[in-house]
């Protein structure tokens, strides 16, 4: 993916990699006083409680220390002591910008233990929500971006379209933030009447308003000079670093776990995965951009072929029954109690399931010892892993320089702190 045509970076963007070489060398040989900087925890620039301890030479960042812990919430101990079900609304909170495709994460984890399929119906349901949910987050990750570097027009297209799918979101599961519409084995219901036209109205809408982004800024010469080679992230830096989703993508890796390790039945759908060499913020940006175009190709190809049926896994044993059999029938009332008070019944044994995520591959381990609570449960947070890279990127760059490299990171740090 190639950025604007005939464009040339300004000198002080090259002598800043310069600088970068020189700091993570020898550094003995260097003038001046040097002052220790605290950017956050409460800062609007560093996207949450993050702390950035920040060694600065005049400048020019000398070393930088990310400092995380400030909204640890301990899900993952919180998870081994209550049911699977449980623990869905907890998972809204991870990337709190994609609860959505939270829920189905953690629900095919599950799923992936209890050796559960759901039905076609179900999974092409689950497939929309996610892609909704990318939208969702790479519209606030790009419009937060632009802003940061003082593009403020292009957050309010961006979040005039994010509200527009938390209208959906609150028609499909109730509520607008944090839905905990995913059940492990299903859906807390299927779509309402009225839906598919408010999506399909949605997707139009939306790709006319990425083109509208794109006119203000793809040839704004300010926004191309704050973000073009800028945080340039190398391939093997980002593979050795760790660094997933559009991150590692706009460094010329094409990871997608949805094309790589498909589930709930993405090879039947067309779509390409955007892929950039440049590894810049703007490279980073221009990944984002795309990737929406995708959501909404793959969004109009699950409505148009969706298929008839439950939504819900049909297991007599190991799901609650429907209401109005628990209340006519005693048997149904004992079924209901049990499954409530005790959990699923799930096997023995280890699984991982990651899933693509927006901001790159969301992983759950789960050890099971039998029964309905974890013995352990893990989580492979993408935002926690693609934060790691700062020490390393933010030396030789201005302070300046900052925001447009946070911003084009894209964390949350409802995820980093679990």
């Amino acid at each position: 993916m190639s950025t604007t045509q005939d464009y040339q970076a300004p000198d002080t963007h090259a002598k800043a990699a310069k600088a970068m070489e020189d700091y993570h060398g020898e550094t003995d040989d260097l003038m001046g006083e040097r002052m220790v900087l605290n950017m956050g925890p409460s800062h609007p620039a560093t996207h949450g409680v993050l702390r950035l301890v920040l060694e600065l030479d005049g400048e020019v960042i000398v070393s930088a220390d990310p400092d995380v812990g400030f909204l640890h919430r301990g899900d993952e101990k919180i998870a081994e002591n209550m049911h699977y079900n449980q623990f869905v609304p907890y998972t809204d909170r991870l990337d709190y910008l994609a609860p959505l495709a939270n829920n189905v994460a953690y629900a095919c984890a599950v799923e992936k233990l209890m050796d559960w399929t759901l039905p076609p119906r179900g999974q092409a349901l689950r497939v929309l929500c996610c892609e909704l949910a990318r939208i969702s987050a790479h519209m606030l990750g790009v419009g937060v971006c632009a802003m940061d570097v003082g593009a403020m027009t292009v957050f309010l297209y961006t979040f005039t379209e994010r509200e527009k799918i938390y209208n959906l979101c609150e028609q499909l599961t109730g509520a607008r933030f944090t839905t905990s519409y995913t059940r492990v084995g299903g859906q807390l219901r299927d779509m309402p009447a009225g839906f598919e036209a408010a999506v399909r109205k949605f997707l139009d809408e939306c790709l006319i308003a990425i083109g509208e982004i794109g006119k203000l800024l793809d040839k704004n010469k300010i926004f191309l000079d704050r973000m073009i080679d800028i945080g340039v992230i190398s391939k093997e830096s980002a593979v050795s670093w760790g660094l997933t989703g559009p991150n590692l993508r706009a460094a010329g890796v094409p990871r997608d776990l949805r094309k790589d390790r498909p589930y709930l039945g993405y090879e039947n759908y067309d779509f390409d995965v955007p892929i950039a060499d440049e590894s810049d913020c703007y490279a980073r940006y221009q990944v984002r951009m795309e990737e929406m175009r995708q959501s909404i190709k793959i969004c109009r190809q699950v409505l148009d072929t969706m298929p008839d049926g439950p939504v819900n896994l049909v297991d007599a044993k190991s799901t609650l029954p429907k209401k109005e059999r628990v209340l006519m029938s005693m048997e149904e009332l004992i079924h209901h109690f049990i499954i409530s008070t005790q959990g699923i019944d799930a096997p023995a044994g280890e699984i991982y399931f990651g899933a693509e995520n927006p901001k790159g591959e969301l992983g759950f381990y789960i050890h099971s010892k039998g029964g309905g609570v974890p013995y352990r449960l893990k989580i492979r947070s993408p935002s926690f892993c693609n934060l790691s890279i700062v020490s390393r990127l933010l030396p030789g760059h201005m302070v300046s320089d900052i925001p447009a490299i946070l911003g084009s990171l894209d964390f949350v740090m409802g995820e980093c702190d679990r």
